[in-house]
């Protein structure tokens, strides 16, 4: 089907939507009018050279018409053809409209959770300081000054960064910047508080009286408290497991945060597993649907367990954090803990190691006596 050539009547007609959209035009190709979120349009050429991409705005609907913008056009495409008339700075386009592009590359790469995760950063801590900035205009002072206004907010100041560093990097692919001109690079993070929460012994014979208590009247809830803590797996793993993922005394994990994983058992593991009713092809399958259960079905539980064994501060994922700190103190090597947990590097699992302090003192005190001779 031909393209529709633009005209005064129908770039007048083009509504804005929630991210840029471009319009090509039918008569010259190469050219076209770009519709950002603001409502404001902008005439662009867009077009290959020399095995790179040239994207270069001519001008607003507001101060040249179609005609004016399709001759200019013309010209400056001639002009690259020919090698000549190349724009010498790359091209100024709205932050918006890059983030709008890369967010539709990346809906391929980020799974669906870190895409909407991503995407509220995108909306409450990026877009309020950089929308309307030109791409290529933003510096590492301006960068600087966003990071420091969000200084109530440290933890989202430190999770956006990654974001705005991917738009930059994608600008730069996009020839809009500069090579090696991402102005994140360098910048550091707030410190990180340690949050993490490792229960003691005498807290987990607290935790494991109040799912006795509730073993008769709610078996799946308390058979998937069980299977966190001693798998070390995530809530989500857990909650989307299926019966065809267990086999030959192993869960083989389809999907988790760092890909296919294999995670081995242990036989009170098994025997949990063992012990339920297969339904279905959920381990922890949703009575009116065919899906399985939803973390809410969890998260209700949990709160009325820890209160019951007084462990008020303590969240799901710390039972994974348990996991991992009682098999550092039974001699485990940091190695083999990153895989038993699926960690991509064992750099994350050392956050685990401080649990292990008792043993780094009997180790020093040991080495002292011998130094003593």
């Amino acid at each position: 089907m031909p393209k529709k050539s633009l005209t005064e009547a129908r770039v007048r007609m083009l509504k804005p939507r929630k991210s840029a959209r471009d319009i090509r035009d039918g008569k010259l190709r190469g050219f076209g009018v770009r519709v950002l979120p603001s409502g404001r349009k902008r005439f662009f050429i867009h077009c290959q050279y020399a095995g790179e991409r040239i994207w270069k705005t001519i001008g607003g609907t507001e101060t040249m018409t179609v005609g004016e913008a399709r001759f200019r056009a013309g010209e400056l495409l001639v002009a690259i053809r020919r090698g000549e008339g190349l724009p010498a700075e790359p091209e100024e386009t709205l932050f918006e409209t890059i983030a709008g592009i890369v967010f539709r590359r990346y809906e391929r790469v980020w799974k669906a959770g870190t895409l909407a995760v991503n995407r509220g950063y995108l909306q409450n801590q990026l877009l309020p300081y950089f929308a309307g900035r030109q791409i290529a205009e933003i510096e590492r002072q301006d960068v600087r000054n966003w990071f420091a206004s969000l200084g109530a907010t440290p933890v989202a100041a430190n999770r956006s960064m990654p974001v705005l560093s991917i738009i930059m990097r994608e600008a730069e692919q996009l020839g809009l910047r500069p090579r090696d001109s991402n102005p994140c690079r360098g910048i550091r993070r707030n410190p990180r508080k340690g949050r993490e929460r490792f229960l003691t012994d005498e807290e987990l014979r607290r935790l494991s009286a109040s799912l006795r208590a509730h073993e008769e009247r709610r078996p799946l809830q308390v058979a998937a408290v069980r299977l966190l803590l001693l798998t070390g797996c995530r809530k989500g793993e857990i909650l989307t497991l299926r019966w065809s993922d267990y086999r030959d005394g192993h869960l083989f994990l389809r999907d988790s945060k760092t890909g296919p994983r294999t995670v081995w058992l242990s036989q009170p593991a098994r025997d949990i597993l063992d012990r339920l009713k297969r339904r279905g092809r959920w381990v922890f399958r949703a009575p009116r649907k065919r899906g399985p259960r939803c973390a809410g079905w969890l998260d209700g539980f949990w709160r009325e367990v820890r209160a019951e064994a007084e462990l008020a501060d303590v969240r799901l994922h710390d039972l994974r954090h348990t996991h991992a700190s009682l098999a550092l103190r039974k001699g485990e090597t940091v190695l083999a803990i990153a895989r038993l947990l699926g960690h991509g590097s064992a750099e994350t699992t050392l956050k685990y190691a401080h649990p292990a302090d008792p043993m780094a003192r009997q180790a020093m005190e040991a080495l002292g006596s011998v130094l003593e001779g």
